[in-house]
């Protein structure tokens, strides 16, 4: 069967209701040379052929290796019940829910999301998700100059390379001035912060933990950044508000996160799932949908779309966004995830991650030449000073069925010997010993 079922007499009656007489005509626009001749596509292959030459593919991937790397991106454990509901043909058929007449399963589950998103920051309101983590840094900065006017952003250089990246990207044709301020022992540079802020300043952007594993409390940036008009963002990790300071409670008026931790397989680099909180004040400004609650004219409980200020809805030049997806299936994993685990499931989730990491770090430290380090708090992922080049020592912890770790000097100059290791609750005593032992013998060959 071809991969396009139309028979001829199909596409004589396509071809005739557009006005051509061949797929040739059709095509005529486009010049000869752009036109592909031949695809070059080999023989067809049976189903059987195709899904012994995938697995053999499949089998090339390291899936073997115990993974000790995070730096955003983190192996924990998903209950089967995730894959069992998110892949109903109810949800997985559905497409952006413009009518609620017939979408009210999705938009309640949308709605569901949003909720576990304000109740995990502590914020006001959430939107019907984003692309990923760095996206969602990018829109929280626009929000910022939107609403204050200016256009001028500090990044604390504990955010996400990736983060940051994207951010300079995504604004490298707008006039926003960027300062990057350091990380001294881990930790956000107060004194550098300050210095540069001032009435120019639309936000500061930190991360907790920041990508050195660090964790802080911004009390005191976010009361400072505020008495100069400016507007605080957070990009957070959601396993640990389990256990740390909700950005609500440190003052954050937008934060940012990777929702990939809720429910979401690794799956060598996505799709994943970017989502944002605000505070109510800002709610016009956030990009994207908006799911809301209402009652129909029989007083019955119903979803709706609510804001939808992107610019295929209104006026562009009044659109605070282009996004066109809500990344609704990813978003319902991470619903499906968080409702599975429970307000004390998942502080026993964080506490897990904790727990495992602070036990990982007594034992790496025991290994001669290794260097823990300590100037600042962690919650499930932490730097190592090694002997040798992080790079070197990663590449021979392969051989001995470990994915150990990420080298830091790959994001930040002068750290060749940094490596960032990431402990989930995916990860054993055994496992984390015989981690262990293998770095030690990694460090000595």
């Amino acid at each position: 069967m071809n991969y396009i079922a139309h028979t001829e007499i199909e596409k004589k009656e396509m071809l005739k209701v557009i006005g051509v007489s061949s797929v040739e005509e059709l095509f005529k626009c486009i010049p000869s040379n752009l036109r592909p001749k031949s695809f070059n596509l080999p023989e067809g292959k049976s189903e059987f052929e195709v899904f012994e030459y995938l697995k053999l593919l499949a089998n090339q991937n390291a899936t073997q290796l115990t993974n000790f790397v995070g730096g955003g991106f983190y192996d924990h454990y998903i209950p089967a019940a995730v894959d069992a509901l998110a892949s109903r043909s109810e949800f997985y058929t559905a497409y952006t829910p413009y009518q609620p007449e017939c979408s009210q399963g999705w938009l309640q589950a949308i709605y569901e999301y949003q909720t576990i998103i304000c109740e995990l920051t502590g914020l006001d309101v959430s939107n019907a998700s984003l692309y990923d983590g760095g996206t969602a840094l990018y829109e929280a900065a626009m929000m910022a100059v939107r609403l204050t006017g200016r256009k001028k952003i500090i990044v604390d250089s504990g955010v996400s390379l990736i983060y940051r990246t994207m951010l300079y990207a995504y604004t490298s044709n707008l006039a926003i001035e960027f300062v990057e301020t350091p990380v001294v022992h881990g930790q956000s540079c107060r004194e550098d912060i300050y210095k540069h802020l001032d009435a120019k300043t639309a936000a500061v952007i930190v991360q907790n933990p920041n990508f050195f594993g660090a964790v802080d409390d911004f009390s005191d940036i976010v009361e400072r950044v505020h008495t100069f008009g400016a507007l605080a963002v957070a990009s957070v990790y959601p396993v640990s508000l389990g256990m740390l300071k909700s950005p609500q409670e440190m003052g954050f008026d937008i934060a940012t996160g990777e929702g990939q931790s809720l429910g979401l397989p690794l799956s060598f680099g996505g799709p994943y799932l970017g989502f944002i909180a605000v505070k109510k004040e800002h709610l016009r400004q956030m990009p994207g949908r908006i799911v809301g609650a209402t009652v129909d004219k029989d007083n019955k409980r119903g979803f709706v779309l609510t804001l939808q200020a992107r610019e295929q809805h209104i006026r562009r030049e009044r659109a605070t966004s282009n996004i066109c997806s809500n990344e609704a299936l990813c978003a319902l994993r991470a619903l499906i995830y968080t409702s599975l685990l429970g307000k004390t499931g998942f502080q026993e989730l964080a506490r897990l991650n904790y727990q495992k990491a602070e036990f990982a770090k007594a034992t790496l430290e025991k290994v001669k030449g290794v260097k823990v380090k300590r100037s600042a708090p962690t919650f499930n992922e932490f730097t190592l000073e090694l002997p040798k080049n992080a790079d070197e020592v990663v590449l021979r912890m392969i051989s001995k069925g470990f994915a150990g770790g990420f080298p830091l000097g790959r994001f930040y100059k002068g750290l060749d010997n940094y490596l960032l290791v990431a402990v989930t609750e995916k990860r054993t005593k055994e496992e984390i010993v015989h981690f262990a032992n293998s770095l030690e013998a990694a460090l000595c060959s």
